[in-house]
């Protein structure tokens, strides 16, 4: 069992001496005079006093579970990890020196800031800080005089008896140097600033006695009246100068001012070479070298007109417009890498738009024609419609190889193609058209009708209240040169009646021409409503018996289709109500196919989505999906249909199974001809071509073997079945993923000769920096929180015992207030008893 608290303290007292055997009175007074003993005997008893308190030191909470070898001697104490009182009342010292001044000062303003020198330095003593103070006083002084050479008054002079120290009216501190003042210790020093004196009392006696000449007398010393007169006359003599240079200006503006109109005339081209010496002439009073007109106008004017004149000449030439620098000629090279550019950027585009990515408007390719800078501003504020339906740049505005089809799968013709530049029209037509509405500038597809309308001639167009009349030209047709803009279906009927359709190209060439948007501002939304018109005219033409040909319908479309990037919204809608006619009665006619080929020639039909090629995509669809071939025009519509799916996706390749289920049926049905039958195969071989790449080929095909084994298409048959084997051979089983073999894991230990069980060993440098700044910051977090509780609890304490010492102060105050009015009660009452009690007796 482990002694007591009481047998380990006699113990340490014994050990450390303090106890023991008793001593002789002798050797304890030899002790007790020992000071180095008593100092021992201190720290003994404070040792003691610490090892016997358990919560003054921090200490392992559980004991060494083993032994193990180090240079720590056996019997040595526990590792002591820290001192809890030593570090509590520090923190508590240190509140008190810097939080309880700020609680103090809490919502108080002012306030004395002692900044004496010295006051706030406890290592200075009181006649260091008087020193220091007087020292910086007289650099204060000294500073501040520094460049004053004639005043002497605030230096420090010797004094005695409250007198200065002067041996006569003119010998001042100079006559003493520094060495001599500060009386300095070093003999050598002190005997030069002797001799100096010396030499200065046996110059001034001479100068008394008369010997130095008058003018080698040292100069008088100013006074301050002397010196401030001095200044006020230096102050006076620089502002003379100044008015007499403002005065020599004024002249010498004055002299310009006589030559102001040679420059006017200079400047408005008057004086264009030097005038050849004339002899004067009598009548004219001309000094100035003017003209004569000029000058009269001149001398006859007030200053003030002609002051008004100047400014509105100078005006005119900074208003005037300076010529800008044109851009250089590219070369070919340069041409030909910018429209493979452009090309590149237009098919990104087309393909994201096909995948559904959404595109920026300020990527649209901007146009050829060269227009003018408002033009320009107002095209770029303006939402781009043409973009929002997929119409990029006008067709023909990139050089393409002849017979090369765009994304629209749309060849324009020549007559249609735009040139880059507005040379039929000149500039103040050009200028005069985009006054009234700046958007209503020449697009690059219209550029060019004026060149084709007319043959060639010498006189250009004029217009007229808006309206472009030609002049009168011989031409082989009889056609008219002018013609009202037709807004409706009917008015167009009522054009074209007298027309012949091979004409009816040309006659919407030159209604394009005549109501131009340049020319007038309400010729845009003619031109919109021609352009529905002629939508609905292709409608038209379709169904009419005997059919009009195709060619007619061709070139109606490609000015639809020039004319959509203009009018783009316009066009789109009226398509749409094609398309809604169609949903309603769910049977294409003649003017319906011809307006879903419209749609195919005009519009991406490569895009995710698409206001018009979307609904007439699926239009087609639902009437393959839903349709049970029943005649020849079912089959032959079908076969039409089928053939433009796949026009539409020919660059999107979408699979459309509407087509195979038509397809089949249509190869099975007894009413099919031989013709009808070569049109749908041909559909087949064309999807089979498009599809090929597709992983479903041989689902997608295999139904229709059978069918065109049954319709005797052997050609057809053979070619699919040469696909599907192709396809099959195409395919591979799917396989596991091929993982690179893993070695076998050692078991064999990895040893480190620094190893330290209290470190983290990561062989990922970035987690283990994160483990580790995440580790900090936690424990400066902990760290932050503590001293946060320890700093609230200080101010509670301390607010705590502000009140208790208000309530106290408070208290007594209360106490001594009623022990007054008691006193003064009983002193009242004692007077009453004495005035009663005398009365009583009287």
């Amino acid at each position: 069992m482990p002694p007591s608290q009481l047998k380990r303290l006699k113990a340490s007292l014994r050990e450390q001496g303090i106890t023991g055997p008793q001593k002789s009175k002798k050797q304890k007074k030899a002790q007790n005079k020992n000071a180095d003993h008593r100092a021992q005997k201190a720290s003994a008893l404070a040792s003691i006093r610490e090892s016997f308190n358990p919560f003054e030191f921090k200490h392992l909470a559980r004991p060494k579970k083993f032994d193990y070898v180090s240079n720590q001697p056996e019997n040595a104490t526990k590792k002591i990890l820290g001192r809890p009182g030593v570090t509590k009342s520090q923190g508590e010292e240190t509140r008190r020196k810097t939080l309880l001044p700020e609680m103090n000062r809490k919502n108080k303003v002012g306030g004395i800031l002692d900044r004496r020198i010295g006051e706030n330095d406890p290592t200075m003593t009181l006649e260091d800080r008087m020193m220091a103070r007087f020292e910086r006083e007289q650099q204060r002084k000294r500073g501040g005089n520094v460049f004053d050479l004639e005043d002497g008054d605030d230096e420090v002079m010797l004094t005695h008896g409250g007198q200065s120290l002067r041996f006569d009216d003119e010998i001042g501190e100079e006559d003493y140097d520094a060495a001599s003042v500060s009386g300095s210790s070093d003999g050598e020093d002190g005997e030069d600033g002797f001799l100096k004196k010396k030499r200065r009392r046996e110059e001034v006696d001479g100068e008394e006695d008369g010997d130095a000449p008058e003018e080698e007398q040292p100069e008088k010393k100013k006074s301050k009246a002397e010196v401030m007169k001095e200044v006020i006359a230096k102050s006076k003599l620089h502002k003379y100068e100044r008015q007499a240079q403002k005065e020599d200006d004024d002249e010498l503006r004055e002299e310009l001012d006589k030559d102001l109109n040679d420059v006017l005339a200079a400047l408005r081209g008057h004086i264009n070479k030097k005038p050849e010496p004339e002899a004067p002439k009598e009548a004219t009073n001309n000094d100035f070298g003017i003209n004569a007109d000029r000058a009269a106008l001149l001398a006859g004017s007030s200053q003030q007109a002609k002051d008004k004149e100047y400014d509105v000449r100078v005006r005119q030439m900074l208003q005037d417009e300076r010529a800008k620098p044109t851009e250089r000629t590219k070369t070919e090279e340069e041409k030909a890498r910018e429209d493979a550019k452009r090309l590149k950027e237009l098919e990104e585009k087309r393909l994201k738009r096909m995948r559904g990515e959404p595109t920026s408007d300020d990527e649209e390719p901007r146009k050829k024609g060269v227009e003018n800078d408002d033009e320009d501003d107002d095209i770029e504020s303006e939402h781009d419609d043409a973009a929002e339906f997929g119409l990029g740049a006008a067709p023909g505005q990139f050089s393409r190889p002849e017979g090369v089809e765009d994304e629209d799968d749309f060849i324009m013709d020549d007559d249609l193609i735009a040139s880059d530049s507005e040379a039929d029209m000149s500039e103040d037509e050009s200028e005069a058209g985009s006054a009234p509405d700046d958007t209503m500038a020449m697009d690059d597809d219209d550029a060019d009708f004026l060149k084709n309308v007319l043959p060639e001639q010498k006189e250009q167009p004029k217009a007229v209240n808006g309206v472009l009349t030609l002049g009168a030209t011989t031409t082989s047709s009889k056609l008219a040169f002018t013609y009202a803009c037709p807004r409706s279906h009917e008015e167009l009927l009522t054009v074209f009646k007298n027309v012949a359709p091979s004409d009816t190209s040309t006659v919407i060439q030159r209604i394009r021409a005549l109501y131009h948007a340049g020319l007038r501002a309400d010729n845009k939304n003619k031109l919109a409503d021609f352009a529905c018109a002629l939508i609905d005219h292709v409608s038209y033409l379709s169904k009419q018996t005997p059919a009009v040909p195709l060619a007619v319908i061709e070139a109606v479309i490609r000015h639809i289709h020039s004319m959509s990037r203009s009018y783009p919204v316009q066009i789109a809608t009226q398509f749409r109500e094609h398309l809604k006619q169609l949903q309603a009665s769910n049977e294409p006619t003649t003017g319906d196919l011809a307006i879903l080929t419209a749609i195919g020639s005009i519009f991406p039909t490569s895009d995710h989505f698409h206001q018009v090629v979307t609904p007439a995509i699926t239009l087609m669809a639902r009437w393959m999906g839903l349709t049970t071939p029943s005649s020849a025009k079912d089959i032959a519509t079908g076969a039409y249909i089928g053939g433009m799916c796949l026009q539409y996706q020919k660059l999107a390749k979408r699979y459309v199974p509407e087509l195979i289920r038509y397809t089949a049926l249509c190869l099975k049905s007894p009413h099919a001809t031989p013709a009808l039958l070569t049109a749908h195969t041909k559909n087949i071989l064309t999807a089979a071509e498009l599809w090929s790449a597709s992983p479903a080929f041989i689902e997608i095909f295999e139904p229709l073997l059978a069918p065109l084994k049954s319709a005797k298409q052997a050609s057809t048959l053979q070619n699919l079945r040469a696909r599907l084997a192709l396809a099959r051979s195409r395919r591979r089983p799917q396989l596991l993923h091929n993982h690179r073999p893993l070695p076998i894991k050692s078991s064999i230990p990895k040893f480190e000769e620094s190893f330290d069980p209290n470190k983290h060993y990561d062989p990922d440098k970035e987690r283990s920096e994160a483990a580790r700044l995440q580790k900090e910051y936690k424990r400066e977090r902990k760290g932050a929180l503590r001293e946060l509780r320890k700093d609230a609890n200080f101010i509670a304490r301390e607010t705590l015992r502000e009140k208790k010492e208000k309530d106290a102060a408070y208290e007594a105050k209360y106490k001594r207030l009623v022990a007054e009015i008691q006193s003064e009660e009983g002193r009242e009452k004692n007077v009453y008893d004495r005035e009663k009690k005398k009365r009583q007796r009287g």
